[in-house]
């Protein structure tokens, strides 16, 4: 039975329920079983759930699923979801088949500790068939969890899974739908949705070309589902806590209107300086990209959206990653790195955007400059300024009209150190500069030889 109008977790799993034709399994790791929990509790529960477990201990976790793959992965996950797949197959397709529509609901989550000093994150994997012996089709997705209890993550995440079911089988239409689905009444405040990942002949048949991993990705941020997105060179899109967990992080933030091989040389050229200026795990330090999302954006807004498309993939083509985020602000930047590493950050930064630290109104945060500073540099952050070719430098002037900052030109660019800002901001930049939370880059006379006529 398909109910319409808004539903709340209760009529969802109801409603899946009393359908009488979708049937499977459930395998939670972590967190409790809370999604099996509410089809179980709502009544009608025979009709929907045929099995459900908690391999909850890891020796008999690797004894099912395999060993040699963390706990929460999506190695593990995708082992779970293939075996308990091919078990419920083997067990209820000679019987059930001809009517019956196949689920494998799996999840693995690390919940909040008892200490409080983890970071609680898992993956929820769902397998299903849109119609009895049709092929299968896949969704699998990381959740970082925010409340502040282990009991509300377990809650939410009940009604995630509830929510993942039921939009799969009635909201698969267009992403926009499907993603909504997902993310009602938990997003945002509760659970964030940084990676998707969806495979199957359903998310073939409609609209196809929106289905793509970067048009669901940025569909995230658009939906304020995420506060953020990362897209690795090696791996394309993963996950905060994969792609940044205990690494240093080289971020550039910028527009990229025409990204081009001077922001390959800023990128390769932090990363260099990063290695020189302190001790690093054994962890390759990571070099990011930073887009900002443009303002109001949505699914519709094609033109936009095609841009930050085409920029996102250029900057890719480059040969580092690409992180794409809400604000412009580098402070809240660097508070989302924060929460995944305790490693060095850097932001390598061309002149626009070190006049734009300086020069915003920091409206949310009272209109304080200092407070904005402060937030910035608090954790093992620091800003590599990149010169700029003058020409460009005094566009950029214009632009954000910064007309009251002087500056000294070196062979054709504008060095940090050479800049000097308006009173009373010139003795807050000549602190940065003195206290090295501000250490500008240094070129060589052929790098800034090329600098110039890039420019």
């Amino acid at each position: 039975m398909e109910y319409k109008g808004s539903l709340d977790t209760h009529h969802k799993a109801l409603s899946i329920n009393l359908e009488g034709s979708v049937f499977g399994s459930f395998a939670e790791i972590g967190a409790g079983q809370e999604v099996a929990r509410w089809f179980l509790q709502v009544g009608g529960a025979s009709a929907t759930v045929a099995k459900t477990i908690s391999a909850y201990d890891k020796e008999v976790s690797d004894d099912m699923y395999g060993s040699g793959s963390r706990y929460v992965s999506i190695e593990r996950l995708r082992s779970m979801l293939e075996t308990e797949w091919k078990q419920l197959l083997a067990q209820l397709q000679q019987t059930h088949g001809g009517e019956t529509r196949f689920f494998s609901f799996v999840d693995t989550v690390a919940a909040r500790n008892y200490a409080g000093t983890n970071v609680p994150h898992g993956w929820m994997g769902l397998r299903f068939q849109a119609q009895p012996g049709a092929p299968e089709n896949d969704v699998i997705l990381h959740v970082n969890l925010h409340d502040s209890t282990n009991i509300q993550e377990q809650e939410a995440l009940g009604v995630l899974g509830v929510n993942l079911l039921y939009a799969a089988f009635h909201q698969c239409s267009d992403p926009e739908a499907f993603l909504a689905g997902i993310a009602d009444l938990v997003v945002p405040g509760r659970i964030e949705i940084d990676y998707l990942e969806v495979r199957g002949p359903v998310f073939q048949n409609h609209s196809s070309e929106k289905w793509s991993s970067w048009d669901l990705h940025v569909l995230l941020l658009t939906k304020r589902i995420t506060e953020a997105v990362i897209c690795t060179r090696e791996a394309g899109f993963i996950p905060f806590i994969e792609a940044l967990h205990k690494k240093a992080v080289v971020i550039a933030p910028g527009e990229f209107e025409r990204p081009s091989s001077v922001h390959a040389g800023m990128m390769a050229t932090a990363l260099r300086n990063l290695e020189k200026e302190k001790e690093l795990s054994d962890e390759v330090a990571v070099g990011l990209f930073c887009l900002t999302i443009p303002p109001n954006i949505t699914l519709q807004s094609d033109r936009e959206i095609a841009t930050l498309l085409r920029k996102m993939q250029a900057l890719h083509d480059l040969g580092y990653g690409v992180l794409v985020v809400h604000d412009r602000e580098i402070y809240k930047m660097s508070a989302i790195i924060q929460r995944f590493t305790s490693q060095p950050i850097r932001f390598v930064v061309g002149i626009s955007v070190l006049l734009r630290v300086f020069g915003d109104a920091y409206v949310n945060l009272g209109g304080s400059t200092l407070k904005a500073i402060s937030l910035l540099f608090s954790q093992n952050v620091r800003i590599y300024p990149y010169p700029m070719a003058t020409r460009t430098a005094r566009e950029w002037i214009q632009r954000l009209n910064a007309y009251e900052w002087d500056w000294l030109e070196v062979q054709g660019t504008v060095p940090a150190a050479s800049l000097k800002p308006p009173e009373p901001l010139r003795y807050l930049y000549e602190y940065l500069l003195a206290s090295h939370f501000i250490l500008p880059v240094e070129l060589t006379t052929n790098e800034m030889h090329e600098l110039a006529n890039a420019g």
